[in-house]
Order: C-alpha cells, then structure tokens, then sequence
C-alpha cells in the first residue's frame, strides 16, 4: 500500500474528513446550454406511469374506438407458440387480428413495454396469467437464417405493410433491449440459447467488419456488410460491444471480450459524428465502464459529445435538444435538432437514460452533466402526454383521450411538419403515424404506443427527494450485468445556493454514506435517514455500504467487503 493509502485508510475509518482531491467534473457543453430549473417545472412520477400503461395496454378486454391494443398472434412465426401483438401506434392500419394476417407488430414496442414494466416490478412471466418473456422468443429470426432479434417476427410482411427496411439499428437494438430482458429473467426457458447464438452472430459479423462498420446494415443471413439508400451507421458498433460484454459478463468467453473491445475500438476510430439513432450513448457508457473495468483509455468525452451535440454527419442534427419554445424548455430530450427547427422523440429520450445514468457509476466526472441532464428531460419528457401539455400546444388535443392518460405524442416538435397544423404554436405534440402510409392512418395515430411503453426506463430511475428539483436517480436500475454493487445514487442540486435533501436507507439495515464525488464518508451508521448537503450546481453519487465493512484498495479502486465502491479513488 503507498504512502496515500496509508494515510488515507486510518481518516476514512474513523470519519468522514476530506482527504482525497475532489473529482474535477467535466462538461458536456450541450448540456451547458440548458436551464439550470427548467420552466414550467413539475417532474410527474414515471413509475406510476408505467404501472398504469401496462394495466391499461396489456388489457385484451379494453373498449373503446381502437382499442384493444393488443391482439395474439398465431402465425408461430420462428417459434410454435403463440404471440401478443402490440400496436405501433394508436389506430395504426397496417395492424392487428384482421391486417397483415395479424403478424406486423414491432419488438420495438412489444420488448420496450416488456422491460418497461419489468423495470419498476412487474413479473411479466406472469401477468394476469400471460407469459409475454415467453414469447418474445418469435422475435428472433432463426426463418430468415439471420438468427438474431429483428425489430418484426417476419419481416416480409412488415415491409408489404409498409414497415422499414433494412436499417442497421432497427436490426440491432432489439438485441440490446432483448439482453437486458434476460438479464432479469435468466431462468427463463430458452433465453440463454438465445443469448449465446445473438453474441455468436454479432461476434461472427465483427470479426467480418474487422473494424469497418460503414455500412447501412449487416446481412446477417449471408454474413455480409451491405450498403442501400440509407446512409452508412458506423454507430451500430456500439449496439455490437454492448451486448457482446453483456454476453462476456454473463457467460464469461473470452472472445465476446475481444469481440466488444474491437467494436468499440471501431467506434472510437471514426474521425467525425456518426450517429444515426438510439446507439451512440450506449457506446459512451461502455467505453466509461470498460475504462474502468479493464483500465482500458478510450476516449469517453467524444463518444459522450457524439451522443449529445448534434454534429451527426450522415442523420444531420441528431442529438439532445438544448431550447426554449415560446417560455417551454424543451431541453433534455432527444431527436433532430434541427428538423423544422427541432424534433424530440419519447422513445429516444426513455432510452438514452438506460446508458447515461448508469455511466456515472463508472466516471463519476460526468455526474453533474448527467444530473442536469436527466433534471431537464424529466421535467420536458411530460409535454409528450396530452394531459400536462396545453390543449393549444397539441395536434389534435380533442381526440387525444383515445390514449386513456397512457399513451403520448410521439414528439415534440418547433413547426409541424403535418400541413393540417401547421398554425399550432410551439412546442407542437404531434406524431408522424399520419405519414406512414399515405395518409391512410388516423390523426389518432400521433399517439404512440410503442414510445411510451419504454416509459419504465424512467420510472425505475427517478424519483423525487424532499427538496424540489432535486432528484434521486438510481445508478444501478439500469446498469445491467453489472458486478456486485451496493445502493447508488445520483444528486444534482440545480440551485442557486446549497440545499440539505433526506437520504432514506433500507431499514433494519445500518450503512455508512460514501460519496464517490467527494471521495469520502458523509455519514456513518444509518439506520433510517439521514440529511446530507448538496452545494449549488453539484452532483453528488451516493452509495450505501455496510457500517464497518472492510476497505481495501486494489488499483485505482476503493472496496468494501471486497466489492468496489469507487472505481478512481484520486492521488493527491
């Protein structure tokens, strides 16, 4: 042990002095340009939210014009079972029992919705008697050959009924979201080979790419990089090294390892923004944890500037809305920013929480970006629902109860790209359902089922302290596959002065409070709650050790009872 250590050691056992230097934090200058307390402020409880949108969407009995929402599946597509279909969006023509033989539904929403609920504490193995984990497993394409998840169990069909074609992303992320499924449920029957052969793929293709992911999708059937009419997404690099370390971590093959390092080496090396979609931020949050894991040194800053400037080189704009529409912050949430004048999406924003939040854990630098990013997408992210948007802000605000209080807008946007609404002022509810097929669908269809069923993103991170504007952000709840870990939470205190918040432990457990921040104990031997103070525009990250552990140092880590609690303890 170093001289630092020695000294240190004896000070953290026996208070909670300040020896170590305060980790810098660094900036992310998207995030700069947003309010410090965005108005109109009021953060609505998402995991309430998720609860009612799976008791109200999962219901087979549901009435009313449109509804029900779901329908079942018999064409046993790759799979002999049966399967729940979910609509895309409310009204949508191109689904249902009696469109498309019933087999155009999208693992976007139907996987999205399943981990949504999981997240705040649904079974969904067993819900109301449905196994919906089960069939999940119609997604994965072993009749096409690709043998990976696809956004749709047939794909032929989604493209006669006008769904999308080959684009990466689309191929991709339904793997990540399905990972993250099987992370809570391994003992579900068939997962796990299902599991293995998706990382097989993704390694296989790796190794194909040998580093050059620019491409517009992989064929993953012939095993071959393709090019079309969409431009190239060198980001599905990251969509790759996320599930082959999810698939290292749980299986422990060597070569899932490799595979994930060399696709995130793939994504570092690309000289200008290459972001198309949803994928990017999983990139920077893999390379934070991998830095920290492994000592490895890639360059978190760009991926995570990537992720938000809106420098994106192929899909121009995309990234983190960082405005003020006519006295609404806007800021926080994610899509075009500059698409008639900017254009976020619910879904995009839901996700990028899953990576982001979570990544603090790993470079506790970011935390105060991080903190105020997620304070304004939570506070933005409620202009999505009809009922906390102004009915003169929404498209069709007297028809928007067909989503019964569950279902938002798809976007919000500056100017409407629809023509009908063009008079609507800023910032404008809407959806582009009523464009998907040559204005067969609804206006209701601007409603979108598939982006508010990720709502559960959210509702497992956030809730509300006792001081407003200050949130609890839950570190662990979507950092999946992560080693052993104790409780850990992000503060951001947005205020102009410092502010003391109720930290609240398990009961009838007694810990001590370490701030990853700070890098020291800020409390010892909770049993109950305690106080603790933030200063004004800090973060500060949370986590609650057993009273008395053991610490022990290995590396740059600092442990308790043997499991890490900071990943940088800092030499003077």
């Amino acid at each position: 042990m170093n001289t630092f250590f020695k000294t240190l050691v004896p000070c953290l056992l026996l208070s909670a002095c300040a020896v170590q230097p305060r980790v810098e934090q660094k900036p992310i200058e998207r995030v700069n340009k947003m309010a410090d307390m965005p108005h109109p402020f009021e953060i609505i409880d998402y995991n309430k939210m998720a609860h009612d949108f799976n008791t109200v969407v999962f219901d087979f009995d549901a009435t009313g014009e449109f509804w029900p929402l779901v329908w079942i599946d018999k064409s046993h597509k790759n799979y002999p079972q049966d399967v729940v279909g979910l609509y895309t969006a409310i009204g949508d023509v191109r689904q249902g029992p009696d469109n498309n033989e019933g087999m155009f539904h999208e693992a976007l929403a139907n996987m999205g919705a399943t981990l949504g609920a999981t997240l705040v504490g649904i079974d969904k193995t067993n819900d109301r008697g449905i196994d919906y984990v089960a069939m999940l497993k119609n997604y994965f394409n072993s009749e096409t050959g690709w043998d990976i998840m696809m956004n749709n169990t047939c794909p032929e069909v989604a493209l006669l009924g006008g769904g999308y074609g080959r684009d990466w992303w689309y191929d991709v992320y339904p793997n990540l979201l399905f990972y993250a499924i099987y992370e809570r449920y391994p003992n579900e029957p068939g997962l796990e080979e299902i599991a293995r052969k998706i990382a097989d793929k993704f390694y296989e293709a790796d190794v194909i790419l040998k580093g050059d992911y620019n491409y517009s999708y992989f064929d993953y059937g012939k095993m071959v990089p393709m090019k079309n009419n969409i431009c190239i997404q060198p980001d599905a690099a990251a969509g790759h090294a996320w599930v082959l370390y999810a698939a290292y971590k749980n299986f422990g093959d060597k070569k899932y390892l490799d595979g994930a390092l060399s696709a995130l080496s793939a994504l570092q090396s690309q000289s200008q923004n290459p972001t198309y979609e949803l994928l990017m931020p999983f990139g920077a949050y893999l390379s934070a944890r991998i830095n920290a894991e492994l000592g490895k040194d890639y360059d978190v800053d760009k991926i995570l500037d990537w992720s938000f400037d809106g420098t994106a080189i192929c899909r121009e704009g995309w990234g983190v809305l960082a405005d003020k529409w006519n006295g609404f912050d806007i800021s926080g949430t994610v899509g075009s920013t500059v698409d008639h004048g900017g254009y976020g999406f619910l879904m995009n924003t839901y996700d990028a929480a899953w990576p982001l939040v979570p990544l603090v854990r790993y470079d506790q630098s970011y935390a105060g970006a991080i903190g105020k990013w997620m304070l304004n997408a939570a506070n933005a992210s409620k202009l999505f629902y009809p009922q906390y948007m102004p009915d003169e802000h929404e498209t069709i605000p007297q028809l928007a109860n067909a989503g019964k209080g569950v279902i938002a807008y798809e976007g919000i946007i500056k100017q409407s790209n629809l023509p009908e609404y063009q008079d609507v002022k800023a910032p404008v509810a809407q959806g582009d359902g009523p464009l998907w097929v040559a204005g067969k669908n609804p206006p209701q269809s601007q409603l979108s089922v598939y982006g508010s069923g990720h709502v559960g993103i959210f509702g497992s991170i956030i809730q509300k302290t006792d001081v407003e504007g200050i949130l609890q952000l839950d570190l662990l709840a979507t950092d999946f596959f992560h080693d052993k870990a104790y409780p850990t939470y992000l503060y951001y205190n947005p205020h102009e002065e410092s502010k003391a918040i109720t930290v609240k432990t398990s009961k009838g457990q007694t810990i001590d409070l370490y701030n990853t921040v700070s890098g020291t104990f800020i409390a010892k031997n909770v049993s109950d709650s305690t106080k603790i103070k933030i200063s004004s525009k800090e973060p500060a990250i949370i986590v609650m050790v057993p009273s008395k552990g053991e610490i022990t140092y290995s590396g740059t880590e600092m442990k308790v009872n043997n499991v890490v609690v900071d990943y940088h303890v800092q030499e003077k």
